[in-house]
């Protein structure tokens, strides 16, 4: 009996600017965090290769839907975020946890150090997490987030978005980007989306709304697939 073949398909380089530069004027804490040195490849063990690891058992029934994790519903505009996970050349990348976080519709997040002047809400936390199907697929319904104030600039807003993470087999492959709407103004106001060079590469971080994805009666559907690796790879490191 002979052994499969299997097909050795080359990588596909992404395009130069297709990744956030790293020192950006107009994004001003760049300029106190990003590398002045060459970086230094540090070799990896075993044990930093293969742990340590997210437990299956920790993901709860509701984390994948942020409007009911709460003895009430949360305010703002329900939405459906759907979408797959896949590598290079399409292909599904099963059983990879994907977490979520986010500001609450009225453009804060539920943490300390957020002292916008917003309201909070009680029955959103702006977290989620889950893992990917077989097909490499994922689903979260929450709400709209809202846009909020940073101290970049003058009159400096942050359009609404959401933050994803994406881990592989270890802590140690984990990539986190961000997503964004369509059709928003702030977009070509933002240093931090502005910071990809490319504009093929921003477009890739812009979700599109879907009917099909759309819960009828209930919430907006918007489809984000998050591609790993390749020339038409999501910027990560947002």
């Amino acid at each position: 009996m002979s052994k499969p073949v299997l097909e050795i398909l080359p990588y596909r380089r992404p395009p130069s600017g297709d990744a956030p530069l790293v020192d950006v004027s107009a994004y001003r804490s760049t300029e106190l965090r990003h590398p002045v040195q060459p970086l230094v490849v540090i070799p990896q063990t075993l044990s930093e290769v293969t742990g340590p690891v997210y437990g299956y058992g920790c993901i709860g029934p509701m984390d994948h839907d942020l409007t009911r994790q709460h003895a009430g519903d949360p305010i703002g505009e329900r939405i459906v975020i759907e979408g797959r996970v896949l590598d290079e050349d399409e292909r599904p990348v099963p059983e990879t946890l994907v977490e979520v976080w986010q500001a609450n519709a009225a453009g804060r997040y539920a943490h300390a150090q957020d002292t916008h002047d917003a309201p909070l809400d009680r029955n959103f936390s702006g977290a989620g997490r889950m893992l990917t199907d077989a097909d490499g697929h994922f689903r979260f319904t929450t709400v709209k987030p809202g846009a909020y104030p940073w101290q970049n600039h003058d009159n400096a807003w942050r359009p609404p978005h959401v933050h994803f993470s994406v881990f592989g087999r270890s802590f140690l492959t984990r990539l986190v980007t961000q997503m964004y709407f369509p059709g928003d103004p702030l977009l070509r106001l933002d240093p931090i989306f502005s910071s990809i060079p490319s504009e093929r590469a921003r477009q890739r971080l812009i979700a599109s709304f879907d009917l099909e994805v759309t819960e009828p009666g209930r919430a907006l559907g918007y489809r984000f697939d998050i591609v790993l690796r390749g020339r038409d790879a999501t910027p990560m490191g947002l």
